[in-house]
């Protein structure tokens, strides 16, 4: 079972940096679409499938350059945004984008690629903690979905056939399955998300470890902290 309520706690700076740009992002969303959940969905996960190909396409130069294996990162973060992708492929079909939207589309995604792009140059771990964060935010946006489309406030309608053929739902499908797996993917990138950021927390205080010794008092010998 998904845990669709799991929050990840900032430990440090970085966390809280990425929580609270977020969080800001968050703000300019809800002010701009309020309830218009499938239109917010176009323009979110248009921005939404940036990340995974930016830290690919960067991960995938690093290991080129350094000549050192990835350990299988680049393809789960192509993979994610490849997922993402069809996310906004299904939900084209279903809101379909006003000229305005379109054009925001085109400038929100110019400046997050920039912006996330040095971000992760600058901070691996913070940009993938970013992500975590987005991804808590889309399981949340998407429950409220579901919620209105349960209550009849939103009324269902059938699942687009590209929905139906990429999950291999049931013919019958409808909207609301389809928000049920989109909520599951989003889930399972911010899982994967955060494991990344915890990872490098980890490698960077091994590193300290091994470069950081107390001298023992009894000058015995010197351990690791």
């Amino acid at each position: 079972m998904i845990d669709l309520n799991k929050h990840f706690k900032p430990k440090n700076l970085s966390d809280k940096i990425a929580l609270s740009f977020t969080k800001f992002l968050r703000l300019l969303a809800d002010t701009f679409f309020k309830k218009r959940y499938g239109h917010r969905a176009v323009v979110l996960e248009t921005v939404a499938a940036v990340p995974g190909m930016v830290a690919g396409m960067l991960l995938h130069l690093k290991s080129l350059r350094k000549m050192e294996d990835d350990k299988g990162w680049i393809k789960i973060l192509l993979d994610e945004a490849a997922n993402e992708r069809m996310h906004l492929m299904t939900f084209i079909e279903i809101a379909k984008p006003t000229l305005l939207e379109r054009l925001i589309i085109m400038i929100a995604q110019f400046i997050f690629i920039i912006m996330y792009m040095i971000i992760f140059i600058i901070s691996q771990r913070t940009a993938h903690r970013i992500v975590g964060y987005f991804e808590e935010e889309a399981v949340i946006s998407y429950t409220e979905y579901l919620n209105e489309l349960e209550s009849g406030k939103i009324q269902d309608q059938a699942a687009p056939e590209i929905a139906i053929n990429y999950w291999n739902l049931p013919l019958h499908s409808t909207l609301k399955d389809v928000v049920k797996v989109i909520r599951d993917d989003e889930a399972g990138h911010r899982d994967v998300n955060h494991s990344f950021a915890s990872i490098l927390d980890g490698r960077k205080i091994n590193n300290q470890k091994k470069d950081y010794k107390i001298p023992n008092h009894n000058n015995k010998k010197t351990i690791n902290e």
